[in-house]
């Protein structure tokens, strides 16, 4: 039985009102939808380094390298504070089995970008949150997002797409990994990896080829990190034609005129914007079940997510 996807997500996300003003920012994008496919490891720094609800409004001031926490009206400085949980706070999500990370944008505890920090009473959009930082800095292969960018459809896709390959990549590691085992799992991400980046595809496939030169735990971290560097990267049209184009060669014997005709012209209307990728994929699954194509019925690039997602349904 595969194992439960967690995510850490800021808890006024998930309607808890924990906000300064007894509030909240319940997403239902996040707790409707997603909420079938993960389950939540919900956080709220502020109420959980000992400040009450409700409570005076933050801010980050200073260095946006190295800010400070500050009350709104008493000018307390909250950073030492905030800094002990944060330091305590990640250590326990070592054993949460994180994949991913959803933030509250705009927080000076939770936000991951471009967050307010203040100086000379100028407001620069150049900060991250504090806790939002410690957790970037301990867990730097997580797929972490903001609530808000969440609305960039390429964004979600890349998004979710990282997190079940983290668990993919979690639970190959939990089932006592060989080298062997390893060229299995690259060979199933290969198409998946081309339409991020055929550059790292081709590193991961360099350092697989070595592998007997390496100790294994060093080559699986090694592994890993190319892996999620590489997801990080956006599927463009481009790379997602090349992909295409790619897995069509495996039907040179089988596919017939029209069908052929008919592929190509569905590659080119995605290939111009005038269709989604769920499209063409559709089809080649098609001719994958129809003719039998064992190769690349075990390619994760066909089905990286759950198709009730609809995160390929976006022109």
């Amino acid at each position: 039985m595969p194992t439960p996807i967690k995510i850490g997500v800021s808890a006024c996300l998930l309607g808890e009102h924990v906000r300064y003003d007894g509030g909240h920012k319940h997403d239902r994008y996040i707790t409707d939808i997603l909420g079938k496919y993960f389950s939540f490891v919900p956080v709220c720094p502020e109420v959980g380094c000992g400040l009450p609800i409700p409570r005076e409004s933050m801010r980050l001031e200073g260095d946006p390298a190295n800010p400070r926490l500050m009350t709104g009206k008493s000018r307390q400085d909250k950073t030492e504070q905030m800094a002990a949980y944060c330091a305590s706070r990640v250590r326990e999500l070592e054993d949460e089995d994180l994949c991913g990370f959803i933030f509250k944008k705009d927080s000076p505890s939770s936000g991951l970008f471009r967050v307010k920090v203040y100086n000379n009473g100028v407001a620069l959009k150049n900060g991250s949150g504090l806790f939002a930082a410690a957790v970037a800095r301990h867990f730097p292969l997580l797929p972490m997002e903001e609530e808000g960018r969440l609305n960039d459809m390429f964004i979600r896709e890349n998004f979710i797409e990282r997190i079940f390959s983290y668990r993919r990549w979690k639970d190959f590691l939990s089932a006592e990994p060989t080298l062997g085992k390893l060229i299995g799992f690259h060979t199933t991400h290969k198409l998946l990896m081309m339409s991020h980046s055929p550059q790292i595809y081709r590193n991961m496939g360099t350092l697989v080829a070595h592998g007997k030169e390496l100790k294994t735990d060093d080559l699986l971290q090694r592994y890993e990190e190319l892996f999620m560097k590489g997801l990080a990267l956006h599927a463009t049209v481009k790379k997602n034609t090349n992909v295409l184009q790619h897995i069509m060669g495996y039907f040179k014997r089988e596919l017939s005129p029209s069908e052929k005709s008919e592929m190509l012209e569905v590659i080119e209307q995605y290939h111009n914007h005038l269709l989604p990728l769920v499209v063409p994929i559709t089809l080649l699954k098609h001719y994958v079940s129809k003719y039998n194509q064992e190769y690349l019925a075990g390619q994760v690039y066909l089905s990286p997510h759950p198709s009730q997602l609809m995160l390929r349904n976006h022109v």
